[in-house]
């Protein structure tokens, strides 16, 4: 009996065109790690072994990256000396409550828009991501202004508003689509038992939850890596960890040590929660994208 596997020829350019793409993942790979790599171990290492680098050419004295006494100097400096401790806290409390307050809100306003007919609703919808658009320095001196005017500058609460201004339109616009994908007949069902139109939309948030959850990590990754913000509106008690790094560069001594433990500070804790929910972010993300 003949056999009926298939054999595929690979022609001379889709081999060239594999290896191309190898090379180029390598390279992009190489190009992202490597930085943050030299960050960490950066922030392990005393200031002159920092700077410590082989000859040019040298690549059999490349071991001389890891070739180093750890110390925690640094770090104990940041939260010890420099007051990261309240920085770090800073950005938590801003970050996670923006985050939640954008959607919470935004549910409801994309849970209506997505089942409410309305005269204008187009427009309306067209207006709430249109707000979006702005550049965020086309608002920030009227920001500003406004939070002067109720005391706000400075403070935590103001920091929330001020992201959650940028947050909600872009959850609302999110959510919306998440929404439109889940079968009205759901919810008529519910309501046929008796449920109130909150009930009923208390009743398909868990058909929603990774198109939720996916946003709410984009909202605090947007909060947690703000730095304008942070610095005119969030200026003084409500600084948060990109403008008090920022700091760390000084005319006469750049804290080169504290720098990078202050980049490794700020960037894991995102790198772990984007691990964590990596599986329902990507389900999150496609939510909504096609509707049967």
């Amino acid at each position: 009996m003949a056999s009926r596997d298939v054999v595929t020829y690979k022609t001379p350019l889709s081999r060239l065109l594999n290896v191309v793409i190898v090379i180029f993942l390598a390279f992009y790979l190489v190009w992202t790690i490597l930085p943050l790599f030299l960050m960490f171990v950066s922030s392990f290492k005393d200031l002159l072994a920092a700077f410590q680098l082989p000859p040019v050419g040298a690549f059999s004295q490349i071991g001389i990256f890891f070739d180093f006494e750890p110390t925690t100097k640094h770090y104990y400096n940041l939260f010890y000396n420099l007051g990261f401790s309240t920085y770090l806290m800073n950005s938590i409390i801003a970050a996670g409550g923006s985050a939640v307050v954008s959607v919470v809100l935004g549910s409801m306003a994309a849970y209506s828009l997505s089942r409410v007919d309305f005269r204008g609703k187009g427009d309306l919808f067209f207006w709430i991501i249109s707000t979006r658009m702005a550049p965020v320095v086309a608002v920030l001196v009227p920001l500003y202004a406004i939070f002067r005017g109720f005391d706000l500058i400075g403070t935590r609460t103001g920091l929330i508003l001020a992201y959650t201004t940028f947050n909600l339109p872009f959850a609302i616009w999110i959510l919306k689509g998440f929404f439109d994908n889940v079968p009205f007949a759901i919810e008529e069902a519910s309501m046929v038992d008796g449920s109130t139109r909150f009930q009923a939309f208390r009743a398909i948030l868990p058909l929603v939850a990774p198109g939720i959850g996916a946003f709410l990590v984009l909202c605090v990754l947007f909060a947690w890596n703000d730095f304008l913000f942070a610095s005119i509106i969030g200026s003084g008690g409500a600084k948060t960890l990109p403008p008090a790094t920022r700091e760390l560069v000084q005319p006469q001594n750049i804290q080169w040590g504290s720098i990078m433990a202050a980049g490794v500070v700020t960037t894991v804790p995102m790198m772990f929660l984007g691990l964590l929910i990596r599986r329902y972010l990507v389900t999150g993300l496609t939510m909504g994208a096609v509707r049967e």
